[in-house]
């Protein structure tokens, strides 16, 4: 469906506080009406969304569930090897008829009444279709073509697959501009990807918070010990906040340094720097440099729905999946390559320490996160403030003490949203 005619919003209530991107309002966070409206205009409006990785279906009939936005969907490896994207629905009774996270199937059966579909989603089969000795049955001008789940529009780049909903999406190289290609072509350089694990969980906040996390280097030098400790995300280290043009995308980018040449007043200005700290097991910090990139450390942001986490030799997926307002479901995928040698799939694990719900850097943002979005609840009906770095009202900064990407992808939020 539709909404945007339905819901007009009332006068006034929507309505952005000023001319410029510094104070952002809480409904934006909050309001059920604005989510409904994003899961329309941007989820299933005109966006490449994340849904897999190709080698998490190499083989004909292979298949995984996923996500466009709250969207249940299926992404299935076809007998012919074509990749399909389709909404988990049946078309009957709307049950979801694809109940595994992930196999390998003829077919798909809907579990209530067997309503059967093929491996790119079209309606093949229905049981009783004419009834019982001339009884029942399905009217007869009943077409099984007519009645396919939504299938949607597909494409694939170096074994990353993307699913929109917009039958006419321009490339991806387009949609990512050539910036954010470099870097993501940086990470997916060609190799032949193998999946190491998968874990989920859900935060208590708003699925725009978590683009913000990786869209504001301030906060890493400042609530992150471990970023801080050894090196990895410094004020002073030669660093890049990447936007692109139209400020949706974005790549956070940082170059290992070494903490003890920090200035004595850098140090003073973050409170999560710890003299002296060191590690048990030294090789978490060690970096194999593999990649054709000046950077140690990128998250890149692909609007609406992936993360692409580099942390040294670490490589990761973070798929977001919004659950309402005021929830989301964090899906990582933690990733290799087919020539990787077992020490450094090993080391690879190894640092993926860093990462996910329980990882050294992890719990503190998923924290930061929940009081962020317990701060808009409790007390409703304000705004907060993003003006760091105003030589750059929005877009690229060559500094960590900026939030020119927040407002730039507010800028591009705010065109969506037609608000």
């Amino acid at each position: 469906m539709d909404i945007s005619p339905e819901l007009t919003p009332m006068p006034g209530r929507y309505v952005w506080p000023g001319d410029d991107l510094n104070r952002i309002p809480d409904w934006v966070y909050t309001d059920p009406w604005v989510y409904e409206r994003e899961v329309e205009r941007i989820f299933h409006g005109r966006c490449w969304n994340y849904v897999a990785l190709e080698a998490e279906i190499p083989n004909p009939g292979d298949f995984i569930r996923s996500n466009v936005g709250p969207t249940p969907v299926v992404v299935s490896r076809a007998k012919d090897g074509s990749i399909a994207v389709f909404e988990n629905r049946c078309a009957h009774r709307a049950a979801e008829f694809c109940r595994e996270l992930t196999g390998n199937v003829k077919e798909f059966v809907c579990p209530y009444h067997q309503w059967t579909y093929d491996l790119k989603g079209s309606l093949q089969g229905v049981p009783f279709r004419r009834g019982v000795a001339g009884k029942g049955g399905m009217p007869k001008e009943f077409r099984p073509s007519e009645h396919n789940p939504r299938q949607l529009a597909v494409t694939t780049h170096r074994g990353v697959v993307f699913a929109s909903y917009a039958a006419d999406m321009e490339p991806l190289a387009e949609y990512l501009g050539a910036e954010v290609m470099r870097e993501f072509e940086a990470t997916f350089d060609g190799r032949k990807l193998v999946v190491l694990g998968h874990y989920r969980h859900s935060l208590p906040g708003n699925w725009k918070l978590y683009h913000e996390n990786l869209k504001d280097p301030y906060h890493a030098t400042l609530l992150h010990t471990f970023l801080v400790a050894f090196g990895l995300l410094v004020a002073g280290n030669k660093s890049l906040m990447l936007a692109d043009s139209s400020g949706r995308h974005g790549v956070m980018c940082s170059a290992k340094s070494d903490p003890s040449k920090l200035k004595a007043e850098d140090k003073a200005e973050m409170r999560a720097y710890r003299e002296g700290m060191r590690l048990a097991d030294p090789r978490m910090m060690e970096f194999v440099d593999e990649f054709d990139s000046p950077w140690s450390v990128t998250m890149a942001t692909i609007w609406p729905n992936l993360i692409v986490q580099r942390e040294m030799n670490t490589l990761g997926i973070r798929q977001l999946i919004p659950q309402g307002p005021n929830e989301f479901i964090m899906k990582w995928t933690m990733f290799g390559f087919a020539g990787d040698s077992e020490e450094m799939t090993r080391h690879r694990l190894r640092q993926g320490n860093l990462m996910g719900p329980a990882g050294f850097l992890g719990l503190e943002d998923n924290e930061a996160i929940k009081f962020v979005q317990d701060g808009m609840l409790r007390v409703p009906g304000k705004e907060h403030y993003v003006a760091l770095d105003p030589e750059t009202p929005f877009g690229t900064s060559e500094t960590l003490i900026s939030e020119s990407a927040i407002r730039a992808m507010y800028r591009h939020w705010r065109e969506v949203m037609g608000l």
